[in-house]
């Protein structure tokens, strides 16, 4: 029986078709929805660069306050994107119980988020927006794939099949 269930987006193109398709389980198994998107930490060059320009307390700031405050800007943004998607009077948001946004490994985080909710079902995209060439799976799916103790529903992204 699935009672609730774990949508990881990464907020790309492809992300309103892999809504519907949690939405739609979702109604269908009468299952509560939690959404998660994760933020990659900083790399290695922008934290350099931040350090030359930017006192120490200044950057000691940044990453306490300022991470929280865009991570809470992005949570605010993915609610209002979902309201303009779906309508402010559907049904199918009363379906959402929460969002999240969170910084760290995208597969590790999804995992982790997928245990501590105790969902029944991931629901995730074959690949993110930024994919390239013909990779059939992104890195994030395959590894949610691979090491996820529960079972996985998995959207592949739409491509134009008009090859000349």
């Amino acid at each position: 029986m699935i009672r609730s269930m774990l949508y990881a987006s990464d907020l790309g193109l492809q992300a309103p078709y892999v809504l519907q398709h949690a939405l739609a389980l979702a109604r269908t198994f009468k299952a509560e929805l939690h959404v998660i998107h994760v933020v990659q930490p900083m790399g290695l060059f922008a934290e350099t660069v931040l350090q030359s320009y930017l006192a120490e307390d200044v950057l000691r700031e940044l990453h306490s306050d300022g991470i929280n405050t865009v991570i809470e800007g992005i949570e605010f943004r993915v609610l209002a994107g979902f309201r303009d998607e779906l309508g402010e009077d559907n049904q199918d948001l009363q379906l959402i119980r929460s969002v999240r946004v969170v910084q760290g490994d995208p597969s590790r985080v999804i995992l982790e988020q997928a245990q501590r909710l105790g969902v029944d079902l991931l629901v995730v995209g074959s690949h993110s927006h930024a994919a390239q060439g013909n990779t059939p799976i992104g890195r994030t799916a395959a590894r949610v794939l691979q090491l996820s103790e529960v079972p996985v529903y998995m959207v592949p992204m739409l491509q134009s099949h008009s090859q000349a």
